[in-house]
């Protein structure tokens, strides 16, 4: 009998190793055939050789993880992988597939193991009718980002976004900075504008978001340009023109 083989899709790389890691130690049956960091390359993965089992992250650049479980519903056995604590239980309440959620717990992923143990030699269930439920629930209610982790060497930090006064360009990465400390992340800061709630987070330069608790007040600079104090930090934020009219009712 062949070894049951899998398809590991999540855009996080380190979270991505991690989860493969844990598989190989708690199913050192299973077979990783292929790794993917965006929806694309999962879809080019599928098409090339459906796995027994896919896992899946809900929300990843190219094509989101509803659209690419679309297209595996009833080739393969889906696990989500998600930091959405509602979307993932709405998906295990029907049963059709399994989930993990993010950051991972070796208990969880001990269970969602077990299960599909029971059920990899069944046929895979179709399951249009819960991604159809899933796609209409995130068109309704739109989830936001709650946390960004930070990589240094073989540690992972995970940073809340509340505990996140701003964001900001550097070089090709973005600046993460707390009131303790500044972090590197290989995320633009037009993705985090997308993915953040904009009620916390006001863009206020096209390389800067900043959390709107954090601001402390506002000055102008020999130029007249507004610029923004942040809490606990000495530096100050520049307001670009087509973002000054948040301001100017303040």
């Amino acid at each position: 009998m062949n070894p049951p083989t899998a398809i590991v899709a999540e855009d996080e790389a380190h979270l991505r190793r991690e989860l493969c890691d844990t598989l190989a130690a708690l199913w050192p049956e299973l077979l990783v055939t292929g790794e993917a960091g965006d929806g694309l390359q999962a879809c080019a993965l599928l098409e090339a050789s459906p796995p027994d089992v896919l896992f899946l992250d809900i929300r990843m650049p190219g094509m989101s993880g509803v659209d690419v479980a679309r297209r595996a519903s009833g080739r393969c056995h889906l696990v989500f992988v998600t930091a959405y604590d509602d979307c993932a239980v709405t998906a295990f309440e029907h049963a059709a597939v399994d989930y993990v959620l993010k950051p991972f717990t070796l208990a969880r992923l001990e269970d969602t193991v077990r299960r599909l143990k029971s059920r990899i030699r069944q046929r895979a269930p179709d399951v249009d009718a819960l991604l159809g439920a899933l796609a209409a629930r995130f068109a309704a209610t739109r989830e936001h980002l709650r946390w960004v982790t930070a990589s240094s060497g073989d540690e992972v930090d995970l940073i809340t976004v509340d505990e996140i006064l701003y964001f900001q360009s550097d070089s090709k990465q973005t600046r993460v900075v707390t009131p303790q400390r500044q972090v590197l992340i290989r995320r633009t800061v037009k993705e985090l504008a997308e993915e953040c709630d904009p009620r916390l987070f006001w863009q206020i330069h096209r390389g800067t978001l900043v959390n709107v608790n954090a601001i402390a007040g506002m000055t102008r600079d020999f130029r007249g340009q507004l610029r923004l104090r942040v809490k606990g930090r000495r530096e100050t934020l520049a307001v670009s023109e087509p973002y000054a009219h948040r301001f100017r009712h303040l």
